[in-house]
């Protein structure tokens, strides 16, 4: 009962707090350009997966295309987009169709667009990325680790109970988004956005 109502409470707020900081986002054209091409580029990245001996896997870095349009253009546009993904991830990616039409909300809808949260703190000083990153990491290691607890229990390791089965399932997404957090960091994010707002990207 107690997880049932930890895993609402997150799914709520996350939900709220990510429609409140969307709002003025614009949809013009480039806009809408630039998600289609992160979109598709995010999918096919989260379709080529290396296994894990605990029935996990590693993507392509598939969080990294929704992390940069987050920090070198708007972080509203990368939300957004990442809720197109997690919609379209549904029908395209194995092993990502829901079970429950609760996961939709706890994990499908977050696990993506909450990379967008990379860019929540800015991106002038390397620091502030970095913490958006963390920022954005922690909540989609969350949306999967709680999904795995409310959602595939079932699958517990003998002795392990939900949240142990969840938690070592799951730690693979914690690496990748660490491994994630240090590709992105390593790039030059201001040539990067001032490349963007050269070629008429303003925000």
């Amino acid at each position: 009962m107690i997880t049932s109502v930890i895993t609402a409470v997150f799914a709520v707020g996350y939900l709220a707090a990510t429609v409140w900081l969307c709002r003025g986002v614009k949809l013009n054209a480039r806009a809408l350009s630039l998600g289609g091409v992160v979109c598709a580029l995010t999918l096919v990245l989260a379709t080529i997966r290396i296994p894990l001996p605990t029935g996990s896997n590693i993507t392509c870095a598939s969080w990294i295309p929704l992390m940069l349009l987050a920090l070198v253009y708007d972080y509203r546009l990368s939300m957004l987009t990442g809720w197109v993904c997690g919609i379209l991830a549904m029908i395209l990616i194995p092993g990502w169709q829901a079970v429950h039409w609760a996961q939709i909300f706890v994990q499908q809808l977050v696990c993506f667009s909450c990379l967008g949260y990379a860019g929540v703190f800015g991106w002038e000083k390397r620091w502030k990325a970095v913490c958006g990153m963390a920022l954005a990491v922690a909540i989609r290691c969350a949306g999967h680790v709680l999904s795995g607890v409310i959602f595939y229990s079932q699958n517990a390791w003998d002795g392990w109970g939900a949240w142990g089965y969840s938690l070592a399932y799951n730690s693979s997404r914690l690496i990748e988004g660490i491994l994630s957090i240090l590709i992105v960091s390593v790039l030059p994010l201001g040539v990067l956005r001032r490349t963007m707002v050269k070629q008429g990207g303003t925000v």
